[in-house]
């Protein structure tokens, strides 16, 4: 029961959004769109988890690691003197931190710099599933909106190690690096920053405890890539990593792989920030991880006028999705009808190289008895043999019936484009034989896109009449 007294110290708003990242500026502005007042709470950094330990600050670590690990390549183009290039570790760091740091203040300028008492810094807590506290004030919203992100899971026993285990939220801030990090979690981030920080000349080890890396899930793109990564540091897949201490150093252990660091990247994945958060006072049941349920489609949380956004979901931890989340969850919060609207079709892109990626139903996913597989290697493909970067593989997933696109995984150059290609072409419902009457320019690397849809074409059911796959044909 609420008194008297703390109604009168309550500030009331029509939305209260906790966290103010991708998903809670994206919420914010549905909000103001709809011409409701509101109040962004945050507690900790600012500047959203993309732009100041994320998909930023990593890609710029990439583009130097890179570039540099190039010059292995301009022996055979007859360019002389690659041999002396050298790199300034600090210098490429301070790089990066820059870059990192106008990506943030551009965030930060068009969002919270210019909220005056809209914006509260501090960490709030449910009293009731429309009462808030925050640093002691009582907040009374219509409908509240959870978009607390996430944080680096690093398993208890490991946080004795101090500051020798790193996560993302650290890696940024080093002014130099040790000569030896062991990576342990091969996803989308650990394979991204271990190959660059290999390829900056840090000796790297790769530990995963599942037979697979990047995310990857067809069996065929999963050996290639492996083969390809595996070529470049070592990779230990399959069995859980162990770490003990050895002198000043650590070492890591999985079966009988052993290798001794100086820090140990932990990228096992990523927890929800509800901490504290008093989500028990929601009145609804929580899942073993402390989580509530929620729809996907509309965000809401059971029948309450709470609403999750963004990474705190645990699904869809990506910018574009989080992105969506907000503007979901902040639509329906400022209106008074509940919307469910249709999620856009998945796609995955690690940037490691080759990229690796994913987009529309992946290979766990498919009828194996009733899709039919594409596939080209880019072996042979001209474009990418000029590049100097001609290794990969590229299947394409539809149904064997209808011919209708449904998927695709690849490890290949430039396939964070042909993944957009593909997967804007899933969302449009597409057949293999409506891809295939798209113009293809040569050469391009969009031509192993093409060659690997004219495998597919061979295996479906449903062809065009007249032969001629590529034409439309038109009346005389």
């Amino acid at each position: 029961m609420i008194t008297s007294e703390r109604r009168v110290n309550e500030k009331t708003v029509d939305v209260a959004i906790i966290g103010s990242g991708t998903a809670g500026l994206n919420v914010m502005g549905q909000v103001r769109r709809a011409r409701k007042s509101f109040v962004l709470i945050n507690d900790g950094e600012t500047g959203t988890t993309c732009a100041r330990v994320g998909c930023m600050p990593s890609k710029a670590m990439i583009q130097v690691a890179e570039d540099f690990h190039r010059r292995a390549h301009l022996g055979r183009y007859g360019i002389a003197g690659h041999e002396d290039l050298t790199l300034d570790l600090p210098e490429a760091l301070e790089h990066v931190q820059n870059l990192r740091d106008i990506f943030v203040d551009r965030v930060l300028e068009h969002s919270t710099d210019k909220l005056g008492e809209e914006f509260i810094e501090g960490y709030a807590r449910f009293i009731e599933p429309t009462l808030l506290e925050v640093e002691g004030q009582r907040i009374r919203a219509g409908r509240v909106v959870i978009a607390t992100g996430s944080r680096p899971l690093v398993p208890e026993p490991w946080r004795a190690f101090g500051d020798r285990i790193i996560t993302t939220d650290e890696l940024f801030e080093y002014e130099n690096l040790p000569a030896a990090i062991g990576v342990i979690g091969l996803g989308t981030i650990g394979l991204e920053l271990g190959q660059s920080l290999h390829r900056l000349g840090i000796s790297v080890t790769g530990f995963d405890q599942i037979d697979t890396i990047g995310g990857i899930q067809d069996p065929e793109v999963a050996r290639t890539a492996i083969d390809i990564l595996g070529r470049e540091f070592p990779l230990h897949l399959g069995r859980p990593a162990d770490i003990e201490a050895a002198g000043e150093q650590l070492k890591v252990t999985a079966g009988e792989h052993s290798v001794r660091v100086d820090k140990v990247l932990c990228s096992i994945g990523r927890v929800p920030n509800v901490e504290n958060l008093g989500l028990e006072n929601l009145g609804v049941a929580l899942d073993e991880h402390g989580m509530p349920p929620f729809n996907l489609n509309t965000m809401q949380i059971a029948d309450l006028p709470v609403y999750l956004a963004g990474d705190v979901t645990g699904e869809r931890m990506i910018l574009h999705e989080a992105g969506d989340d907000g503007r979901i969850a902040g639509y329906n919060a400022a209106h008074d009808e509940t919307t469910a609207f249709r999620r856009k079709t998945p796609i995955m892109i690690n940037f490691c190289d080759p990229n690796i990626c994913a987009v529309g139903r992946r290979w766990d996913e498919i009828d194996q008895g009733s899709t039919a597989v594409g596939e080209i290697r880019f072996g042979p493909v001209g474009r990418a043999l000029i590049m100097g970067k001609n290794k990969g593989v590229l299947r394409v997933y539809g149904d064997r019936q209808s011919g209708r696109l449904l998927g695709a995984e690849m490890i290949g150059p430039a396939c964070e484009h042909l993944a957009h290609l593909l997967c804007w072409c899933i969302e449009q419902r597409l057949g293999v034989a409506d891809l295939l009457r798209m113009p293809f320019y040569h050469p391009v690397i969009e031509e192993a896109l093409q060659a690997a849809l004219y495998d597919l074409y061979r295996k479906v059911e449903t062809k065009n009449e007249g032969g001629l796959v590529e034409l439309e044909r038109l009346p005389v």
